[in-house]
């Protein structure tokens, strides 16, 4: 343990000296109140250190004391349902000990260290075992089976192991090495944040993750263990989008980090999460849902803390063999805390101020996702997905922050504030938003849903840029002067954008779209763009067909539920053939 003294405070910037046996990213506690903090710099015996509490009331020559280890998140049963803040303080247990206010150097066990787990052990004394193999279980909730894992780099044989009711800094077991050196089993483990968890390889993407908003799924899907960007000016529904994705995508648990975004956007996570009701589980998603809040009015340096404190719980729950994603919301708050450090610390900066290491730090979160094969002997593979909001000024995405992201990621949703004020939502633009997943993930979605669902996700893109053509000479001439083709193909546009693409976030049977409905629906808009154009070849007039009531049934389908959506989109097949043979020539 070394104990220096502070020479110099810069807001969440403390320098101290006598600090020459302490080690980069040790923590360290600052001051007589013992605030948190990390030590990012080192000079000789001087280290620069980053203060994740407000640094008000500190002076020179206060106490700076190391703990000489790195900054580390406790794993094991417990962390799901729970919300704690940007450096693992379980936030409901501060409120109970301390009132609403957090207390200034406050520092409690991010796992309940009273709590009672029942473990039930799946490895016999005797065996042989490697990090990463399973010994145990706990069911930490109705949806979450806890592995309970050999911790990376610890292997040997069991020499003891029982089934019990434990807290998670019990014995559990123990292991001997062959060197005859013995290391206890506990429920919980610690790990440092700032370095990923170990695996076996990375595997290639195959399978999507699927998140039940039709313009993600169809036009631009993320693959389960992928990478993906939402950026967008303030008001375009970034938030909405995500939770979203965090409310309805297959994946087995979600760690959501609130990253310098507003208070009141956790608190509407808090208050919709239990009593949603997960599709797949048919229980709350709060079973399946770990939270980090580090919200704007929490300290600006603790942003970065939450960032690799929710990736790491997330690995370790990949390690499991699950399926995660984590959402960052957003990532620019994450770049503004570095840009301020970092001219504190006085260095050269970069684009618009930010430090010229922003692209490589971004990287080293993102890359931190995947689909691996986990360590252990099973053979077992988990998928950590990544997705971040990123919120440009004005919506500029050629600033720095948005540019870094994109060499990065493999998916791009671009919100477009045009949409969000027309009420569009989600408003992901469809001419500028990419996925480099979609050939990839082609062949998955032919075989299990329908193989002529590439074939339908090109026709709609087609339509949608043939409108942005066609929009041009509308405004120029007027639609009277376009053929009926041209007209038709605009009905249709119009038809998808409305009736497909656009998703109310607040209606029960539209906030989640299963992908059979999906491909029903896109069938159905098709079926009608294909009738209405014979019906045009035979004499039909365009006018007419745009106008037809049967239009609107093709409106409401998308509200049609689950259980009843085959019949009910089969019978409006049907009304249109009626429809529109009454209004052709020699066919009424």
């Amino acid at each position: 343990m070394t104990e220096g003294k502070i020479v110099k405070i810069s807001g969440p910037l403390v320098v101290a000296e006598g600090m020459r046996e302490a080690n980069m990213f040790d923590v360290v506690r600052v001051g007589e109140k013992k605030l948190i903090g990390e030590i990012i710099e080192m000079h000789a015996d001087r280290a620069s250190i980053q203060v994740y509490e407000e640094t008000a009331g500190l002076g020179r020559g206060d106490a700076v004391v190391s703990a000489g280890e790195p900054l580390s998140v406790e794993l094991g049963p417990g962390l799901v349902g729970n919300i704690y803040d940007g450096i693992q303080r379980p936030l409901e247990e501060m409120r109970l000990v301390a009132g609403p206010n957090i207390i200034k150097g406050i520092d409690l066990p991010p796992l309940n260290r009273e709590k009672k787990w029942e473990f039930v052990a799946t490895a016999k004394i005797g065996d042989e075992v490697t990090g990463g193999d399973i010994v145990g279980y706990v069911d930490e909730s109705p949806v979450i089976r806890h592995k309970i894992l050999v911790p990376p780099g610890v292997s040997g044989k069991i020499e003891y192991l029982l089934s019990g009711s434990y807290t998670v800094t019990d014995k559990i077991g123990e292991i001997i090495n062959e060197n005859g050196e013995k290391r206890d089993l506990t429920l919980m483990q610690k790990w440092p944040v700032r370095r990923a968890r170990p695996y076996v390889e990375k595997i290639a993407p195959s399978v999507p993750m699927i998140t039940g908003q039709r313009v993600i799924d169809t036009l631009f899907p993320i693959a389960m263990g992928g990478t993906a960007c939402v950026p967008g000016p303030f008001g375009s529904g970034k938030t909405v989008v995500q939770h979203q994705l965090a409310k309805w995508s297959n994946v087995d648990l979600v760690v959501y980090i609130g990253c310098g975004e507003r208070g009141n956007e956790m608190t509407d996570v808090l208050r919709e999460f239990p009593e949603i009701i997960d599709p797949r589980t048919g229980k709350s998603l709060m079973e399946r849902t770990v939270l980090i809040a580090n919200t704007s009015d929490m300290p600006v340096a603790a942003r970065e803390a939450s960032v690799y404190t929710g990736i790491t719980i997330a690995e370790y729950f990949r390690d499991m063999g699950l399926s995660v994603a984590v959402i960052a919301d957003s990532t620019s708050r994450w770049a503004e805390a570095l840009r301020e450090m970092s001219g504190r610390l006085e260095e050269m900066p970069g684009d618009e101020g930010y430090p010229a290491y922003l692209t490589s730090r971004l990287a080293g979160f993102y890359e931190r996702a995947g689909q691996v094969k986990c360590i252990g002997s099973d053979g077992r593979t988990g998928s950590l997905s990544a997705i971040g909001a990123v919120s440009p000024q004005g919506g500029d995405i050629s600033e720095p922050v948005s540019q870094a992201t994109l060499r990065i990621v493999k998916v791009f949703w671009g919100l477009d504030s045009a949409l969000a004020y027309a009420r569009h939502f989600p408003a992901i633009n469809w001419l500028n938003s990419y996925s480099l997943y979609k050939d990839r993930l082609e062949g998955w979605y032919n075989e299990n849903v329908s193989k002529k669902w590439s074939k339908y996700a090109a026709d709609i893109l087609s339509i949608l840029q043939k409108e942005s053509e066609l929009d041009e000479i509308v405004k120029l001439v007027g639609v009277d002067a376009l053929s009926g083709d041209d007209r038709l193909t605009l009905e249709i546009s119009r038809s998808i954008r409305e009736d497909f693409l656009q998703q109310n976030a607040f209606s029960i049977e539209d906030s989640y779209s299963s992908l059979p409905k999906q491909f029903a629906l896109i069938d159905l808009i098709l079926f009608f763009r294909d009738r209405a154009k014979e019906a045009m070849d035979s004499g039909a007039d365009v006018q007419r067909i745009s106008e037809l009531p049967v239009r609107e049934d093709i409106g409401r389908a998308k509200t049609v539920n689950d259980a009843e959506y085959r019949e009910v989109f089969d019978g409006i097949k049907e009304k249109i053939e009626q429809s529109l043979a009454e209004i052709t020539p020699g066919k009424a």
